[in-house]
């Protein structure tokens, strides 16, 4: 007999049931809620609430993501807690508790129409749904990997906004030692099947927003941020959306031609490259700590989209800080384990 729990949201007092064997975070999605989630592993502490009633096995977490003392107040991660009890109550969201993402899909099966490099490290591929096309919002992520063959599934960021034939769009930077990267790198071909999971992630845009719009990116980070571009360009919005692509060399950026597409078609779009190891005519020269200040003076009424490694993103929002950016306004996804890791010193920034 499958045992089923309630999860009741605080203060909507709204619930969802969540199956046996699925954690917290799994039911809430599946149930469309956006509960905020990166690393999926215990590791991050991004989907870290109280549970005010009932009994959950928190699962294996790291302390710097949960610490004693949290535990203590109550404080789980809802990506590895599973109920044991009939209900669990835990506070989060809004009064209302609106549902905004679309429950995740399993073993999604998808062809590999096409593979071609962007750079010496980063290829894209473009896949197609062999069935039900995967619904997502643009800044989400799907993993992708061949378990039977002995390769692990990793989360790659979607880079495209959803289109009728359900394509999707992923960039995936070769990590030294990557099993999954080398994989999709070197075998993986036009042609071959696989299967995909998700959509996951709480990296969305929001169509109420109505402020300027500031997006910094490192590495394959730059895949989320160009599909919030594409859609905040397709809705129309009117806000100025500035957008900044940082990397070592010229060698190391792409999706540039795109960029100069959407600035001649939309006034209020405009993007900048900046280079960390090299100096180029016609590019900014530094790591963004060092270039944003001379771009913008006061970000107090921006909304801002980071994505990237742990300690880019911490250097982005230390920065935009400082420069008045709101916490509230401020959205990151770092890519921990599930990207590639990025060189320290290449800071592969967008601006929208």
């Amino acid at each position: 007999m499958t045992n089923i729990a309630r999860i009741i949201l605080q203060p909507s007092g709204k619930s969802v049931t969540c199956a046996d064997g699925d954690t917290v975070l799994m039911a809430l999605e599946k149930a469309g809620y956006a509960l905020p989630n990166n690393c999926r592993a215990g590791a991050c502490g991004e989907c870290k609430v109280k549970v005010t009633s009932g009994q959950f096995d928190q699962g294996m977490v790291l302390d710097m993501a949960l610490s004693r003392d949290e535990r203590r107040q109550g404080y789980g991660l809802m990506c590895m807690a599973k109920p044991i009890s009939d209900e669990l109550s835990i506070e989060w969201g809004t009064a209302d508790a609106r549902p905004k993402l679309f429950p995740p899909r399993d073993a999604a099966l998808f062809v590999l129409t096409d593979k071609h490099r962007l750079t010496e490290r980063v290829v894209e591929l473009r896949l197609r749904p062999v069935g039900e096309p995967i619904r997502y919002w643009p800044g989400q992520y799907v993993t992708l990997g061949h378990p039977d063959a002995g390769i692990p599934a990793r989360a790659y960021s979607i880079a495209n906004t959803p289109r009728p034939d359900g394509e999707l769009v992923l960039q995936v930077a070769r990590a030294d030692g990557g099993i999954t990267s080398n994989w999709i790198h070197d075998q993986l071909q036009p042609g071959d099947s696989v299967t995909l999971a998700g959509a996951y992630g709480s990296f969305i845009g929001d169509p109420s927003v109505d402020t300027p719009v500031l997006c910094l990116a490192a590495g394959t980070g730059l895949a989320p941020i160009l599909a919030l571009t594409e859609a905040a360009l397709r809705r129309g919005f009117r806000q100025p959306v500035s957008l900044i692509f940082s990397a070592r060399s010229r060698a190391d950026v792409y999706s540039q031609g795109l960029m100069a597409w959407w600035r001649s078609r939309h006034p209020g779009l405009d993007y900048k490259i900046t280079l960390t190891r090299e100096k180029q005519d016609g590019y900014l020269a530094g790591r963004i700590r060092a270039v944003l200040p001379g771009l913008f003076s006061d970000l107090s009424k921006h909304t801002i989209f980071v994505a990237g490694s742990p300690p880019f993103v911490d250097s982005c929002v230390a920065t935009v800080k400082a420069l008045g950016a709101q916490s509230t306004l401020i959205h990151t996804e770092a890519f921990f384990a599930r990207q590639q890791p990025i060189a320290p010193d290449a800071d592969h920034l967008l601006v929208i």
